[in-house]
């Protein structure tokens, strides 16, 4: 068999982005020096990925990109910067009894962090047990996963812009990539230009009220690294007891960024030439706003008659309060809907019902071209008009029906993949439960079902928190170090949209 993909130049160009993710670690060094703690760990992690980087590069010192390469590349630099970002944390805790001295705790981490998952294996989340640096650092790996690495990198690296439409495509979540302009390169620089600024607005406005004595607790430490993963939609929180440790206000503010976390950013560019119509009109965006108004309506009355009487401390009550209700279900359903996994109370002690719901909503998943996860409202929309597609033609099989979407005929082969995906998605999940659940049994684990199905949804829809001990103030540190390696490998292939990992591991890929 001969190779067909030149896998040289992927690694060479994965060696490139290696290379100046080195830039991104100069922020919690920055922190490190400020706090007197953990500057050696970053200073030698700094030196290591330059050192690989610059070694990766010279494989391949002039590298061509075709589209078998340009999907081992991405596939390739995902997991080479989840690797690289689990170093701060074996340095950190070297010696020490911390969970995240294990590699594969470490890499779990990382990989959550970078796929915006939000699971955690973290013994203890505090600045006490944690440098400040390194708990940034986990905040920021979400923000850089969260646009997109590749997407970061066509921005500012030439040579990758070449073929950056291609990679983009592979890269963002959803059916079709949106190209804003001409170049595929300013493209890229408008979303993380969107992205960049709405950062910086939520920011300032969760550090205001720290100002105004709103949220005593949200200090400009805080407000920045929440900031760093609402619009990721990652969830990660340097609190323990995540968004409820702050007040109503914070939990109110966070509502809308989260929702605007879960549409599709090309909308925003609408906005910003001022053609507020094709924003409003966009039938994804009418859809997930409709899905999030529904869900939140059924949760909301669940817990004013009494759905979550165990929030205790974490949280206040909700039954007869007809703001905290309508606050908490609000909250949890766009949280979990586009796969922030942030909490303000303990949805692990909801009822059945109210937590039947929220499972609901993370299979539903955001919009296409957000940070979101999940299978995503587009390709729902899809798969319904397929179906009804199907009941009209098995009483008229002479009719001709095409796919209408927002005004717009579908293309058979993008209801094709979508059909393509959503079948695998589900099958790799159903899979994944299976295993989760043998391997708990194999080393006596007392892991329910919907434990399981939780931390298997969780993973590969890089949600993050699930039920059960897996709930928002819970952590995955006591599943069996295989399990891990699996949801690992969910998260993965889940950031990526399953196919661009999973062909790799097919001979067609290799072949020529």
């Amino acid at each position: 068999m001969k190779i067909r993909v030149d896998w040289r130049a992927s690694v060479s160009l994965t060696g490139t982005i290696c290379k100046y993710l080195s830039l991104a670690l100069f922020v919690p060094l920055a922190v490190a020096v400020v706090y007197q703690r953990d500057i050696l760990v970053f200073v030698v992690t700094i030196v290591i990925t330059v050192t690989i980087g610059l070694l990766l590069e010279r494989v391949d010192p002039d590298p061509e990109l075709r589209p078998r390469e340009a999907m081992l590349l991405v596939a390739l630099s995902w997991f080479a910067v989840a690797i690289l970002g689990a170093i701060p944390y074996l340095l950190a805790t070297v010696g020490t009894d911390s969970s995240l001295a294990h590699p594969v705790n470490a890499l779990f981490e990382s990989m959550s962090g970078f796929t915006t998952t939000g699971a955690t294996v973290m013994d203890e989340i505090s600045t006490d047990r944690y440098s400040h640096a390194l708990l940034l650092w986990r905040q920021m790996t979400q923000w850089l996963g969260g646009m997109g690495i590749i997407v970061l990198m066509i921005a500012i690296l030439p040579k990758l812009a070449v073929n950056g439409a291609q990679l983009i495509q592979i890269e963002s979540p959803g059916p079709e990539f949106q190209k804003l302009t001409p170049r595929i390169a300013e493209t890229a620089r408008i979303l993380w230009a969107v992205y960049f600024v709405l950062t910086l607005v939520l920011a300032a406005s969760l550090y205001g009220l720290h100002l105004v004595g709103l949220a005593p607790n949200m200090t400009a430490y805080n407000a920045v690294a929440h900031s760093f993963t609402t619009l990721p939609t990652g969830g990660f929180s340097p609190e323990p007891n995540s968004i409820a440790a702050f007040s109503a206000p914070v939990q109110w503010i966070l509502i809308p960024f989260m929702v605007v976390a879960g549409t599709n950013f090309a909308l925003f560019w609408y906005l910003v030439r001022v053609e507020p119509r094709r924003f409003l009109e966009n039938t994804e965006f009418r859809a997930y706003a409709g899905v999030i108004a529904v869900l939140t309506g059924i949760v909301g009355v669940m817990l004013y008659g009494g759905a979550a009487p165990a929030l205790g401390e974490l949280g206040g009550t909700t039954e007869g309060s007809g703001e905290s209700a309508l606050r908490h279900g609000l909250f949890q359903i766009v949280s979990l809907l586009n796969s922030t996994g942030f909490a303000t109370s303990d949805f692990a002690a909801w009822d059945s019902t109210a937590q039947f719901m929220l499972l609901t909503a993370m299979f539903v998943g955001g919009s296409a071209g957000s940070t979101g996860g999940g299978i995503k409202i587009i390709r729902w929309l899809v798969i319904w008009k397929v179906a009804r597609r199907e009941l009209v033609t098995a009483a008229h099989p002479e009719a001709v029906k095409p796919i209408r979407l927002g005004g717009y005929v579908i293309d058979e082969d993008v209801i094709r993949g979508v059909l393509g995906f959503t079948l695998l998605y589900l099958l790799v999940f159903v899979a994944a439960t299976v295993f989760i659940v043998l391997n708990s049994a194999r080393v006596g684990s007392s892991l329910t079902v919907l434990e399981a199905i939780s931390a298997s949804i969780a993973t590969i829809g890089n949600i993050g928190p699930g039920f059960g001990t897996l709930g928002p103030f819970g952590s995955y540190l006591e599943f069996p170090m295989t399990s891990k390696l699996v949801m690992i490998f969910l998260m993965w292939i889940g950031r990526l949209e399953i196919i661009p990992v999973l062909v790799l591991f097919t001979g067609a890929f290799w072949k020529r």
